[in-house]
């Protein structure tokens, strides 16, 4: 078979007709992608991929199957769609599937405004070798670190194509270009680790390796000596580093996977207030250079931009087809999927109302309590929101850094965490989640 994405959903297409499915939709994805890690001056491991995936959703009355299969011939086709008919056949009735209706699938879009592929060559592995050994080298180069644990350099290219019988066909491809490092200071019991590590759409938008394995070392050359903070009720200050994973558990809750189970802990916020007032809460899945943009989404319905939050209050559900009917609501074009899995509920780029205060003055803010740097683990209650992590960073009496701390954890209920958020200004705008420092009030901490 032709290699083209767009000749293969066609084929797809083409074969679950002949097979007997009464609708159906198809994807294809070709990817490439090089990681190269160095170790104490050598490089330790060089791996390349590439290859084909296929997709077919096949639809029988209201039962639906899906195979995958990553053997482009004409053969396998075939018997993809002979087998998805098969399975479809034996699937129990589901009243909520079904593909997008012709007037509502997009038709149109401007690929090249989202600018998601770099068009520079693919590097070469040695360009991404030099770049690793610079990284560590930089990392190194600052007194106290004893070792970097890993330095690593890497490139993708991903692209994919939907297709469906409805008649929507369109295609789009995106690049990734990453770096990052891990530097180690001290030894046995007394050994603390940190990282840096960034990763852009264009290779040009990258820091300087130097750059990213000095801010490796200074990271963890400011965790040295840590120990447990005291056990008590503190505030919380979640750097930027890892704010963003505060906001994707209120994006969980809102999902309509879990609102139409009744499994969310924002099952009945629709119309509240979630945040506080004067913070709203942006999807834009159209932003230039940002990983989480796309023109259509997984059922091949036109993305737009959304307040999800609106002045601290909620404004809506995250939907796809399924969950939109379940809900008797229109989807909000946020299905995502992959070859061997049926669409679902996903957020792209999101937005949170940025303050006016570096995470600096924050911490003056908060006096006492804990800047949080990274996170470990997770205990979600979905239902009732009640939230525990393990937790490392820095000790904050009367305003300053104290001293390093790991081994904790903080607790709370996220409910109650969200409507307390004070956001900085040190958002990056280049990530998907645009997600500045956040200070949380009123937080468990466990510690010595």
């Amino acid at each position: 078979m032709p290699q083209d994405l767009s000749a293969l959903t066609d084929a797809l297409l083409s074969a679950a007709k002949a097979a007997g499915a009464e609708a159906a939709d198809a994807m294809a994805v070709k990817g490439t992608s090089v990681s190269i890690d160095v170790r104490a001056g050598a490089l330790e491991q060089a791996e390349r991929s590439e290859g084909i995936d296929l997709g077919l959703r096949v639809l029988l009355g209201q039962k639906q199957a899906l195979v995958s299969a990553s053997d482009t011939s004409g053969d396998t086709i075939r018997e993809m769609a002979e087998r998805a008919v098969a399975m479809a056949a034996e699937a129990p009735d589901d009243p909520y599937i079904g593909l997008a209706d012709p007037d509502a699938l997009a038709t149109s879009w401007d690929i090249d405004a989202l600018e998601l592929q770099d068009p520079s060559p693919e590097p070469d592995p040695a360009a991404l070798e030099d770049d690793a050994r610079r990284a560590e080298a930089a990392a190194l180069a600052l007194p106290g670190i004893s070792q970097v644990q890993s330095a690593s350099a890497g490139y993708g290219r991903r692209a994919v194509h939907l297709a469906t019988s409805g008649g929507f066909s369109g295609g789009y491809a995106r690049t990734d270009r990453g770096l990052s490092a891990v530097a180690i200071t001290g030894t046995g019991t007394g050994m603390e680790r940190d990282y840096a590590g960034e990763s852009r759409i264009f290779q040009a938008d990258l820091p300087s390796p130097e750059e990213v394995g000095k801010r490796a070392a200074e990271r963890t050359l400011a965790r040295a000596g840590a120990r447990k903070p005291p056990t008590g009720a503190f505030p919380v200050l979640y750097d930027e580093r890892i704010s963003s994973a505060l906001i994707g558990h209120l994006l969980a809750a809102i999902s309509g996977s879990a609102i139409a189970r009744g499994s969310s802990w924002l099952r009945d916020a629709l119309g509240t207030q979630v945040l506080p007032a004067g913070l709203s809460l942006v999807e834009d899945p159209h932003r230039p250079r940002a990983t989480g943009s796309r023109p259509f989404d997984a059922e091949g319905l036109p993305t737009a931009r959304r307040l999800i939050v609106d002045n601290g209050v909620l404004q809506g559900w995250t939907l796809d087809l399924a969950t939109g009917r379940k809900l008797g609501l229109p989807s909000t074009a946020n299905a995502a999927r992959g070859t061997s899995s049926p669409p679902s509920p996903s957020v792209t780029n999101v937005a949170l109302t940025q303050g006016d205060k570096p995470a600096e003055a924050l911490a003056r803010d908060m006096g006492t309590g804990l800047w949080v740097t990274s996170m470990i683990g997770a205990s979600i209650n979905p239902t009732t929101g009640d939230y525990s992590r393990g937790a490392s960073g820095f000790w904050v009496e009367k305003g300053e850094i104290a001293y390093p701390v790991n081994e904790c954890t903080i607790a709370g209920n996220l409910r109650d965490m969200l409507k307390t958020l004070v956001p900085g200004n040190d958002a990056r705008p280049h990530l998907s989640r645009v997600i500045p420092s956040l200070l949380v009030e009123g937080l468990t901490i466990a510690g010595a």
